[in-house]
């Protein structure tokens, strides 16, 4: 009975390996080589992996590397290197980095930055708190600031009320307004979150095209500036919070920190390292690599003693890395193999007769692809299988490559409904401050006015820039 209960866990692993088979079998598709057709079928097999997760997800990069060498689709030397690129170097550096920052418990001190900044009003409160989250978490990744402002959000809570059902509303509006806030900036920079560094490697790997830290801001960030005022107005209107005031939280917050002293040289010193690595990032990543310079970043917390090693092999999730450079060795394979290139021209065969098959008309169908694929699995996940996809199916239509990637990776930042699909969803919701539904509820509103957005700046603001 055990053995049978395990066995039905693993249900979708045999189920995948099944449909793999069964798709070996298959003739051939036209346009396609066997070849291509053996990598079709790793790359259904790998779908069904990411979306059921019968097995840990650093188990699905292990199994990418395996498979791509027994089913000959790639020697052992070039799948190796596949899954270490500058762009892995990227988000291990900046991993390490963020690990560093946590571990300085700034959290109280942040806190009261905010408030500092926004006063005791609820509304200013929970704009200061979407805007400080989107702010760090585009530099540092969301689930790094989900995890260092999830205190935050509790300590404005108890401090308001200790029995947080009273004001349950309130409660929801402040957890969603970091949860929100750190998921619209994954991609405003490119450190902000592992699924841009993945993008950087397919633009670079299969069209030859080079994005600046800088370049990618310009394109990226205005988004994220005009998403933080629609977050705000769509919590403050979905949840209506019992009180508009929070002066007793406040003062009470104000007493806590004062207790902790004045801040310590080490935490000056953390921050001030973070600031040197993101102006690196901006200015000579150009010439040494982003990840090289997230890893320069690393070495200063190490040599300044802000962070031992053992902290960082402790804290760092090292599986994030593997299914990463997993997601990254996939896409090569599918560029390289003529899967992408033919997943391409059916779709655009298929949408051609709707008029949809080039420039504007094609994003939103790119956009609204992503956002039904980022909801049912991660968004890192999302853009390692359609991106490889999605830029050939820009370049195959004449369309700019370079907004296909953009709309691509932003699109993915847009799984508000539910708490599965986001690293910072997931964070906020582990609180238990949240129910699922809570998620629904202001998240259909989010998906709406932002697929709506990414349109109006792809039409708008990218033409101005000659995208």
């Amino acid at each position: 009975m055990p053995l049978l209960m395990e066995l039905s866990k693993k249900k979708w692993l045999f189920i995948g390996l099944i449909i793999g088979a069964i798709l070996l079998t298959l003739p051939v598709p036209e346009g396609l080589s066997p070849r291509g057709m053996r990598a079709l079928s790793l790359v259904i097999v790998v779908f069904i992996f990411f979306v059921t997760e019968p097995i840990p997800l650093p188990g699905v990069a292990l199994f990418i590397a395996i498979a791509q060498v027994l089913l000959n689709l790639a020697s052992p030397i070039v799948v190796a290197q596949s899954f270490m690129s500058d762009s892995v170097f990227f988000i291990m550096g900046s991993l390490m980095i963020a690990t560093a920052l946590v571990k300085q418990n700034l959290d109280k001190r942040i806190a009261l930055i905010i408030i500092k900044i926004t006063g005791p009003r609820v509304n200013r409160i929970v704009f200061g708190l979407v805007t400080f989250s989107a702010l760090l978490a585009s530099f540092i990744g969301e689930h790094t600031v989900a995890a260092m402002l999830l205190p935050v959000g509790v300590a404005l809570i108890n401090y308001t009320n200790k029995d947080w059902r009273q004001i349950r509303n309130l409660s929801v509006i402040i957890m969603l307004s970091i949860a929100y806030g750190s998921m619209i900036a994954g991609a405003g920079t490119p450190s902000g979150g592992a699924r841009n560094a993945i993008m950087l490697s397919y633009w670079k790997n299969l069209f030859e095209i080079n994005i600046s830290y800088f370049e990618w801001m310009k394109f990226a960030y205005p988004m994220l500036l005009i998403e933080v005022p629609l977050i705000t107005f769509i919590l403050l209107f979905t949840f209506a919070p019992e009180t508009k005031d929070l002066s007793l939280a406040v003062t009470a917050l104000k007493e806590k920190v004062a207790e902790s002293g004045a801040i310590s040289s080490k935490e000056w010193l953390a921050i001030s390292i973070f600031i040197i690595t993101v102006l690196m990032w901006m200015t000579i990543s150009d010439t040494i690599g982003l990840g090289i310079t997230a890893l320069i970043g690393t070495l200063l917390f190490l040599v300044a003693d802000v962070i031992k090693w053992e902290d960082l092999n402790n804290n760092v999730n090292w599986g994030t890395i593997l299914i990463y450079g997993g997601a990254i060795s996939l896409g090569i394979m599918m560029k390289r193999t003529g899967v992408a290139e033919w997943l391409s021209q059916s779709f655009l065969q298929w949408v051609a007769p709707f008029g949809l098959d080039q420039g504007v008309p094609l994003l939103v169908v790119i956009s609204f692809m992503t956002i039904l694929m980022a909801t049912v699995m991660s968004s890192g996940a999302t853009v390692g299988i359609l991106g490889p996809i999605t830029l050939n199916i820009a370049s195959l239509s004449g369309t700019s490559v370079i907004a296909a990637g953009f709309v691509t990776v932003i699109s993915s930042s847009f799984c508000f409904l539910t708490t599965v699909a986001s690293p910072a969803c997931n964070i906020i919701y582990g609180g238990g401050y949240l129910k699922k539904s809570d998620y629904l509820k202001a998240g259909w509103k989010l998906v709406l006015v932002s697929f709506i957005l990414v349109q109006v700046i792809s039409i708008g603001y990218w033409q101005f820039l000659s995208l």
